[in-house]
């Protein structure tokens, strides 16, 4: 690292003398351009960044403010339409920018009008929640990821100043108004705390912000009749984030030192997320040198790295089953009065003022919301919790009472093997959403699921469910509680060994280290090795026993077959299994001729012909998939307490990763999906035997037509997931907007080397006018990599630009 040291010490010495960003000149030196202020005041900040190939930076400083100041200097080069966007958001500002009336999805879970998400934003900028939590000694951030945030919104502001109202080139936001260079800190960390709130709060946006008591016109009646049988699983589980159609999810795998031919760790993640909208990926690598050296990705308005590398170990997420949050049901005595242990209290009512622009005027309206000790009420019938004349039901977030994710991962990327790097993160507390799969030098292993959940044990939950709350239970494993015990006996417990009171601690977690392999791809915690069933744990985590995705399947297969077979991983063979496109369900479904039978019995020939021809993938040049997508979307779902009849060999916790099998091809269910998934191919005008790479190609924004290996994956059985969500087709089969993006194949080498390879499939920049927009997603579509550059002379070998940014 001696050249990065080396790097910075120059850029200390220079900067006094140069710009507030000085670009290096076809001659290797810095260009002077500086205004007479910024000659007379020194920079707060000093980072060198050094872009290569793709787009990549390197930021170094020397010491995490400038760190997160370069951090956000480059981000807002490659994405700052989405940046801005998060920070409006943040300052809820999106019906002064945007219009009341529109809708803002963030391509997860939230999808509300503008007005709706800034009731409840204002709201919490009137109760100041972030600044409250800043103050926290326990909850709130520590001094590192202070600076890291302060310094990040400076480069932010730093990198608007250069551009100006005329430099931004990217169509979605050129010339906005809230493009100005006046970020503060607590606008990212509200930024932050939202993202927090993506399975929780965030869910629930509208309902939140359009509560209010019952009325003649709207009695707010719950669903009848409430047996668990009755309900609509799906519905309900879509409406509480989990929608099962569009599943929000990753892959991950860790092969360690017993089943790879070095020796030492390997990791293969493939985060599913969205191609648009905030919760994108982009790539840096930042070193403080002696002191911190990680590469990886971050989520946009991250000044850490949440998914990457060090030169020890390696880690990537997959979206945790855990709840983050608990519903509780009031009994009312009227419209606004609960009963608590404590005697009847009155529910806050809090109203607050939302600046709105419609027709170029701006107004200001105000808007309620109410709130019990434990948080926010909803109003949501659809999914049993309405706002009746006996009941009103609040929920309790426990990702709402912390601001220590960025302490988190920040803390992780400091860690020397995967036990230190869960103990790091156990340490910071503030892991959202996501379960943790790792690898490291000396040949260890991770699975985790050590994130932010309630702290409630299977005991307490019998006690305190209500009867609704047994059906959201039994239906969605989502426990509703007593909210007259709410401050009692049905209130969070705390253990000894966690971050802060509230949450389930280590102890109470489920996790495991192995010498051969784990894996987890959105399925409980239950199964990360079969040979290593995690049980006993609360069941607001997720279940035991449970039935496993297709996905899942294929994934576990990776070193296991492998293995099986007598060969051990490889760099080169672990990292192939991001392109084999192997379709798991067709590989079940095949077996003993089901699928063609099934076929036969629909007396499409051509139709059948096509599908006997295919090749079982999902490759770009496969011909078929189409066709196999199209009937598994339309195979029978069944309620609760009937028996799946699409398996002649149901689900047994003795088998899980080779059942259910067996197609039945005399359900005549079965059937009617098959001739109507070709009725619908038929009616889109595509050929049976169409290339899969003419029909699912690139659809986000800017992305001309590329052709795309892979598809649906949890009951499609798709390792490498991509989806068409929220997208008009405007004539395309399948544009992709969602699925396999931040992909990176970490293996440990002898002598301290590594090898990194990744790709971020929708490519560095947002701007489709720049050239790193869209090339990582050509090498996706040809199913290669990026050799991401780690050493000083890799960096070397790939630099295409290098820049000495200082401000603040």
């Amino acid at each position: 690292m001696l050249r990065r040291l080396l790097s910075s010490l120059a850029a200390a010495a220079l900067l006094p003398a140069f710009a507030v960003s000085a670009p290096t000149t076809a001659s290797g030196a810095p260009e002077r351009s500086i205004s007479a202020d910024q000659a007379q005041k020194p920079a707060r900040y000093r980072a060198t960044i050094e872009w290569t190939e793709h787009g990549i930076p390197h930021i170094t400083a020397d010491g995490f403010g400038s760190i997160g100041f370069g951090s956000g200097y480059a981000a807002a080069g490659a994405s700052l339409c989405t940046l801005a966007d998060t920070l409006v958001t943040g300052r809820g500002e999106r019906s002064l920018w945007f219009g009341p009336k529109a809708r803002y999805n963030d391509q997860v879970t939230l999808d509300a009008t503008n007005l709706q998400v800034d009731t409840v934003v204002a709201d919490l900028h009137a109760r100041r929640v972030v600044e409250k939590l800043l103050r926290d000694p326990v909850a709130g951030p520590g001094r590192q990821a202070r600076a890291m945030v302060k310094g990040y919104t400076a480069g932010i502001n730093t990198y608007l100043r250069e551009q100006g109202r005329t430099g931004v080139t990217d169509p979605a936001c050129k010339g906005a108004g809230y493009l100005k260079p006046d970020v503060e800190p607590i606008d990212l960390w509200y930024g932050v705390y939202l993202a927090n709130l993506l399975a929780s709060t965030g869910v629930f946006i509208p309902q939140i912000a359009d509560a209010g008591p019952p009325t003649l016109t709207d009695p707010g009646l719950p669903q009848l009749p409430l047996r668990a049988a009755d309900v609509d699983r799906d519905a309900l589980l879509k409406g509480l984030g989990r929608d099962p159609e569009a599943p929000f999810g990753s892959n991950a795998t860790a092969a360690g030192g017993r089943a790879t031919s070095t020796g030492k760790g390997m990791l293969l993640g493939n985060p599913h997320f969205p191609w648009q909208g905030r919760y994108k990926f982009t790539q840096q690598h930042q070193t403080i040198p002696g002191r911190y050296d990680v590469a990886g990705a971050s989520l946009i308005g991250s000044p850490a790295i949440n998914i990457g590398w060090n030169k020890d170990v390696a880690w990537s997420h997959t979206v945790s089953t855990a709840y983050r949050f608990t519903p509780y049901e009031y009994r009312l005595l009227g419209p606004t009065t609960y009963l608590t242990e404590s005697g009847p209290k009155q529910l806050e009512r809090r109203q607050v003022k939302v600046r709105v622009r419609e027709g170029g005027k701006v107004r200001t309206v105000t808007e309620d919301v109410w709130r019990t000790a434990q948080g926010y009420v909803i109003d949501d019938p659809a999914q049993l919790m309405p706002w009746s004349p006996l009941s009103v039901w609040a929920i309790r977030d426990a990702n709402g009472e912390h601001l220590r994710t960025i302490d988190t991962f920040l803390d992780m990327g400091k860690a020397r093997n995967v036990r230190d790097l869960l103990r790091r993160q156990d340490r910071g507390g503030g892991m959202p959403w996501v379960n943790t799969t790792a690898a490291d030098r000396k040949g260890d292993v991770l699975y985790a699921d050590h994130s932010v959940v309630p702290h409630l044990t299977n005991a307490q939950e019998q006690r305190c469910l209500t009867v609704v709350g047994r059906v959201l239970d039994a239906v969605a494993g989502l426990p509703g509680l007593d909210g007259t015990r709410a401050a009692s006996d049905c209130a969070w417990g705390a253990d000894p060994d966690a971050q802060r009171p509230g949450i389930l601690g280590p102890r109470n977690l489920p996790s495991v280290v192995r010498r051969d392999w784990v894996m987890n791809a959105n399925d409980s915690y239950w199964l990360p090795n079969p040979a290593s069933p995690l049980e006993g744990f609360p069941s607001i985590i997720g279940c035991e026993r449970c039935e496993r995705t297709m996905r899942t399947r294929v994934v576990a297969g990776y070193v296991a077959d492998r293995l099986a077979k007598g060969r051990k991983e490889t760099p080169a063979s672990f990292r192939g299994h991001q392109h084999a496109n192997k379709v798991k369900a067709a590989e079940v479904m095949r077996a003993g001729g089901a699928l063609d039978r099934v076929c036969s019995l629909t007396g499409e020939t051509e139709a059948c012909a096509a599908l006997r021809k295919w090749d079982g993938r999902s490759g770009r040049d496969s011909r078929g998939v189409h066709l196999f997508e199209a009937f598994v979307e339309r195979l029978p779902t069944l309620p609760l307490d009937l028996v799946d009849t699409v398996w002649t060999v149901p689900f047994s916790a003795a088998d899980p990763l080779n059942t259910p099998r067996g197609l039945n091809w005399a359900n005549p269910g079965v059937v009617q999906a098959m001739a109507d998934a070709i009725a619908a191919v038929r009616e889109a005008g595509v050929a049976f035997d169409a290339r899969w790479g003419s029909l699912q190609v690139a659809g986000d924004r800017g992305a001309p037509a590329i052709g795309l290996g892979g598809g649906d994956g949890d009951a499609v059985g798709n390792a490498n997931v991509l989806s068409s969500r929220n997208v008009a087709p405007r004539g395309r089969y399948k544009p992709v907007t969602y699925g396999s993006s931040h992909i990176q194949a970490i293996s440990y080498l002898p002598g301290g080397r590594l090898d990194a390879r990744t790709i971020l499939t929708y490519g560095q920049s947002e701007d489709p006018t720049s050239p790193w927009s869209t090339d990582q997603t050509r090498l996706f579509a040809q199913e290669k990599w990026v050799r991401f550059p780690w050493t000083d002379a890799q960096i070397r070998r790939d630099l295409v630009r290098r820049k000495v940014v200082a401000g603040g």
